[in-house]
């Protein structure tokens, strides 16, 4: 997104203004807008720094960024939709749209955000339909409010380049071992030194950010609708699917197969 469409976005008359992004590999610099953004995942990952914190936003899902707080987006997946939507913000408006947090999406409000694909730009009071449409989306978005996804999906902000290419490193191999000593001699450092790194800049160990990354991984896998838990296991560099079921019930509080079971009732 450049400057022109930010500044579009703030036009007095731009009610909403509509920017989707369908090619992948997405990098924003940091900004910050008047208007709320919700921003939708289709297909693949989406890192999104807000709020001093590094979120992760898998498929299926959006995210609500409240007006006004700086943030950046990035994704090197090349078959992630991006579809932003702004909102201007209105008077006496329910405290769901001061609040920064990723919700699961219901079928109806996928199909509602699908249903803007070819459109772009600003939507003004004087385009009905297409202003109706938006204002009827934006409506049902504070019902989402129990949908919160229930699991960790933020870490502190990292500020250091190297980390986050650790970081890009561990989610591209998630099917490998990825022990902190192999992951520090890949990038020519000691475990000591790459323990300290985690500790002090994300105020976190290796291991609970690699399985933080694991488990976001197996949330979108499940909500591809392609693969069984087995593989799905596996494809998170589980070696066996009990091992894999008792690190994701202990994280998330029920078994993967349950958590599936509900993402599916909530479509």
């Amino acid at each position: 997104m450049n400057d022109e469409h930010f500044k579009a976005v703030e036009e007095e008359d731009a009610a909403f203004y509509v920017y989707h992004v369908l090619t992948g590999n997405i990098k924003t610099d940091i900004h910050h807008h008047s208007s709320a953004q919700l921003v939708y995942a289709e297909g693949g990952i989406v890192h999104i720094f807000a709020d001093l914190k590094h979120w992760y936003l898998p498929a299926r899902c959006f995210m609500w960024i409240p007006a006004g707080m700086p943030h950046y987006i990035f994704t090197s997946s090349p078959k992630v939709d991006l579809y932003n939507f702004y909102f201007k913000k209105e008077e006496a408006e329910d405290g769901f749209f001061d609040e920064i947090d990723i919700y699961s999406v219901s079928h109806l409000l996928r199909e509602m955000i699908l249903y803007t694909k070819e459109w772009d730009g600003k939507i003004t009071k004087n385009e009905s339909s297409k202003y109706y449409f938006l204002k009827a989306l934006k409506g049902i978005l504070p019902e989402k409010r129990d949908k919160k996804l229930t699991f960790p999906v933020q870490h502190p902000f990292p500020k250091d380049e190297t980390l986050l290419k650790i970081a890009q490193y561990i989610h591209t191999n998630l099917e490998k071992p990825l022990s902190i000593e192999s992951t520090a001699k890949e990038f020519g450092m000691s475990t000591r030194t790459l323990s300290r790194k985690f500790k002090e800049i994300l105020g976190m160990n290796y291991v609970r950010f690699l399985r933080a990354l694991r488990i976001t991984r197996s949330l979108e896998l499940m909500l591809e609708e392609k693969y069984n838990m087995y593989e799905i296991a596996m494809m998170v560099g589980y070696n066996s699917l009990s091992s894999f079921s008792n690190i994701f019930k202990k994280v998330i509080g029920i078994p993967p197969t349950e958590y599936q079971q509900r993402l599916k009732g909530e479509q």
